[in-house]
Formats: structure tokens, C-alpha cells, sequence
């Protein structure tokens, strides 16, 4: 008898992953949060501000409501610059296709921050540092994907 292995279908996950970058300084730097043990996934990996896109929710409107939650800034304290394109991502072991919207943001009041349960650690870093991080699942591609994105005006 054949022992295949049929996997379960993966869920479709959108999700928002905004890169929030500063450039009060001689380099640009870019906001990275440290996922804490209370998220879903992914505990202790570095990540950029994210959340899951909620129904009926835009992912722009998504990226403002998850920097709001995560680091307190209202809509007038930050500036979208850029969207990227889509990065996907499948995890098997969660059972998910990821669909990740990249956005790039400009912060005005970067000493404003306070990050809430989701992090346990934040660190503004130059974008070639990335790769010294043990991040979630295609970081490094959205952030790419949100530097390289659509222009907003």
C-alpha cells in the first residue's frame, strides 16, 4: 500500500509588513521590532511592522492601523513613501500561503515609539545590516520589494 502524503490545503494570508525608515541621522535607518513568545508565529525573529489584513480592510489602511497598535504613531507622524509588490511566502508547517503587501514609511517622530505586547525589542538599523538578523520568512524581499515599490505621491 502507498504511504503518499496528502498535506491540507494552505490558508490564504495576507498580511502587512511596513518598513519604517529615519533619516535624522548621517544613514538611513530602518525600524526592526523583535517578535515576542505572544504572537502566533515566528517568536523572537525580527520583523518590520506587520499584521494579518483584516476584512473588508485595504492593505494601506491595514499598514496605518498595524503602526498605530505597534508603536503608537498616529497617521500624521509617519508618511507612506513607497508600495511594494507582493512577496509570497508558503510555511508548510503553519498551513499558510503568505501574501505579504510591502509598504516603506517615513517616521517625523521617531523618539515618539513605544512598542506594545507584540515586540519585545526594537533596534533602528542601516538596511545591510538585515542580513546579521534572524528574521521572519522574506524580509529582506519585501523590503526590497517596498524600496523598489510604487511612489506615493
Amino acid at each position: 500500500m502507498s504511504s503518499t502524503h496528502f498535506s491540507a490545503p494552505l490558508r490564504t494570508t495576507h498580511v502587512v509588513t511596513s518598513f519604517l525608515q529615519r533619516t535624522d541621522g548621517p544613514h538611513v535607518r530602518i525600524l526592526l521590532v523583535q517578535r515576542s513568545q505572544r504572537v502566533g508565529s515566528y517568536h523572537a525573529h525580527w520583523a518590520g511592522i506587520s499584521g494579518f489584513v483584516e476584512a473588508n480592510v485595504s492593505p494601506d489602511e491595514q499598514a496605518y492601523v498595524e503602526i498605530r497598535e505597534e508603536t503608537g504613531l498616529r497617521r500624521d507622524q509617519v508618511r507612506m513613501l513607497r508600495r511594494g509588490t507582493v512577496v509570497e511566502h508558503v510555511d508548510e508547517e503553519l498551513g499558510r500561503h503568505f501574501y505579504v503587501h510591502p509598504f516603506l514609511f517615513h517616521v517625523l517622530a521617531p523618539e515618539q515609539i513605544k512598542t506594545d505586547w507584540e515586540a519585545v525589542d526594537m533596534r533602528w538599523i542601516e538596511p545591510d545590516e538585515l542580513a546579521g538578523y534572524e528574521t521572519v520568512p522574506k524580509l529582506k524581499e519585501a523590503y526590497v520589494s517596498a524600496l523598489l515599490g510604487e511612489d506615493i505621491a
